[in-house]
């Protein structure tokens, strides 16, 4: 089994009761950790440097997740490979995980006891739903586009602030529609929404007589189906993510991260990364925030939990209710049947479904890289560290040694992510903040698999709610802190910024 349900076992630091941003030691508490001794420091300093030879490939660049690389696939099973160091007993609970993942859940009361709970309101029925061949989603591309996997995060402003975290943004559920919209519901209850977009072309001139086309969504929530928004209601429409090398990224020591914040850009270089830092629903205290669009959760785990409850409306003991997000003016929703049972921790999926679940998402495996040694790729690696594409996709990291946590432990990654946040402009925001987030702040997305995408997932939409079409347009983009990098590759000759494009799908 994964450590993630022992790990709450473990004795919480009493230097945490008070943990704050700045200048505070945020300690991994979900991991079982085995401190790194001062030479192993000094020698992982040296390892991730980034590098200026541009002549070969780097050694071990091959392998991205390091002993948990798999081969590269040629199908659509591409990102659902279990971690290539992984052992032949966890297989069995990795495999058990993906049924779960897999598993359509029902409405209450069912004939049994093991898959009942679905909603009332919900987004999917299952965890596959959206993050097909746990790969990207895609918003919808028609009317009568059923393979959609987009949902819409919503909030007003107000709520509780805690004071231990500085610069936090408060921020509270829609009073008649909760923290997302649901555009699906059991037999006898009211949906809540339909997504509606609509998209204004631009026409972006580049170098050498190209252009690029981008498109600005604008969304309504159309059908409403418990009155009208809150006048102050913040929306931000997202879409499922891909789902490999999620255990790495989460082993990744917090101090390395803190370590690149500059949030006052203090080094003058135009770069202000600031570290998410969220309260921990599992431990109470203030962790830093690694996954979601904004970094809003601390861990695989509380990820795994926060998913289940607000996109297929399955309790967890993180989320006990049965009624899921439905609010108290939803009535007919909140006294529909649950699925919380003593069988499964008074709730609808129980702490080993949970854990099953996380164990699945924390190994699905990265797959090694492709043409390496490609005169392009190496070129186009040099346009993207020149660029300055680095400052926010660092490289590489080392992981955590971990007890008993073999697959993720001590490994040299490449995932192309500093996992803080960054202002990208206003073109990109969202105007809804999350936490510490502001309304144009962004977790740095990990770039490893990203040239897969199109043969796992059969498209190539990407950030945050799949507006660019390809990856030059993700590219163009970008703004805020990244304004003057995107400029300098609109600027580069062409072929520079073909091979750019070629580096990225090598990855």
């Amino acid at each position: 089994m994964s450590k993630i349900a022992t790990s709450a076992a473990f004795i919480l630091p009493a230097t945490l009761a008070f943990a704050a941003p700045a200048g505070a030691e945020l300690t991994d508490l979900h991991l079982p950790v085995i401190p790194r001794t001062a030479a192993e420091a000094e020698r992982i300093e040296r390892v991730i440097a980034p590098t200026t030879d541009f002549t070969k490939p780097e050694q071990f660049e091959s392998n991205p997740a390091g002993a948990a690389t798999v081969r590269a696939r040629t199908t659509r099973d591409a990102f659902s490979q279990p971690s290539g160091n992984i052992s032949f007993e966890k297989e069995l609970d990795f495999k058990v995980g993906n049924g779960l993942f897999k598993k359509l859940w029902v409405s209450s009361p069912a004939s049994t006891l093991a898959s009942d709970g679905l909603g009332p309101l919900f987004n999917a029925r299952s965890c596959q739903r959206c993050h097909l061949k746990d790969g990207r989603g895609h918003p919808p591309e028609g009317p009568d586009d059923s393979a959609v996997s987009m949902l819409v995060r919503i909030s007003i402003p107000g709520g509780a602030t805690p004071e231990a975290i500085a610069d936090y943004i408060a921020t509270q559920p829609d009073p008649s529609y909760g923290g997302q919209i649901q555009d699906f519901s059991i037999a006898g209850v009211q949906a809540e929404a339909d997504i509606q977009i609509t998209y204004t072309e631009e026409v972006i001139q580049l170098s050498g007589g190209e252009t690029a086309s981008l498109r600005t969504p604008s969304y309504d929530l159309t059908n409403l189906g418990y009155g009208p928004l809150h006048p102050d209601a913040m929306i931000s429409a997202r879409v499922a993510p891909q789902m490999i090398g999620l255990g790495l990224l989460d082993a990744i020591p917090a101090a390395d991260i803190l370590a690149k914040a500059d949030p006052d850009d203090a080094d003058g270089d135009g770069i202000s990364g600031r570290a998410q830092i969220v309260m921990s629903q599992q431990y109470g205290v203030p962790m830093l925030g690694r996954f979601g669009l904004k970094a809003g959760k601390p861990s695989v785990w509380e990820q795994s939990a926060a998913a289940f409850s607000g996109d297929i409306g399955i309790s967890t003991t993180l989320h006990p209710a049965g009624h899921g997000d439905c609010t108290e003016t939803q009535s007919t929703c909140r006294a529909a049947p649950n699925g919380n049972t003593a069988v499964h921790d008074d709730a609808e999926i129980g702490d080993v479904g949970l854990e099953l679940v996380s164990f699945y998402s924390s190994n699905l495996a990265v797959p090694a890289r492709r043409d390496t040694g490609d005169p392009q790729v190496l070129r186009g690696k040099q346009m993207f560290y020149e660029t300055g594409c680095i400052s926010c996709h660092t490289p590489k990291h080392v992981t955590h040694r971990l007890d008993g946590q073999p697959e993720q432990s001590f490994q040299l990654i490449w995932p192309y992510t500093d996992l803080l946040l960054h202002d990208m402009g206003p073109g990109l925001a969202d105007n809804r903040p999350e936490a510490r987030a502001n309304g144009q702040e962004w977790r740095t997305p990990p770039l490893w698999g990203i040239g897969l995408t199109e043969q796992v997932s059969g498209h190539t939409y990407f950030l945050h709610d799949g507006r660019a079409r390809n990856l030059l347009e993700a590219v163009l983009w970008h703004g805020g802190e990244a304004e003057p990098h995107k400029q300098s590759v609109i600027d580069m000759p062409p072929a520079d910024r073909a091979a750019l494009i070629r580096f990225l799908e090598s990855l």
